[in-house]
């Protein structure tokens, strides 16, 4: 059973915008346990980039803040990435999970920033 499933990445021009999605199992999406997004680039460590709690607090890594915003669709259990103003420094896979407990990753949605 797939418990978080990425979507929406792909190939955008430096200054572009993209909209991530993050389709979890209604238990995760429910879960008090804060829903967030990471990234990892090539020869990079994965990091956490935005976090969304259950009543919709929302934080954000200094170098994401003000370009992302992060979003919960309560009817869907779907949890969004919404990246404005992107960098060619955004590149990388990107992945949705719970912030504690058990993970789950598999193989994230691919965006590339580049002209």
């Amino acid at each position: 059973q797939v418990q978080v499933a990425e979507s929406g990445g792909g190939l955008v021009q430096p200054g572009g915008s993209l909209r991530l999605s993050c389709a979890a199992s209604r238990s995760i999406f429910t879960s008090t346990t804060p829903m967030g997004w990471y990234r990892q680039a090539p020869g990079k460590q994965r990091e956490l980039i935005a976090t969304i709690t259950l009543a919709g607090t929302t934080s954000y890594i200094q170098r994401v803040a003000g370009r992302f915003a992060i979003s919960r669709d309560y009817a869907n259990n779907t949890v969004y990435l919404h990246m404005n103003r992107l960098k060619p420094e955004d590149t990388a896979v990107y992945f949705c999970n719970p912030t504690d407990g058990p993970q789950y990753w598999g193989q994230g949605t691919q965006v590339t920033v580049s002209s």
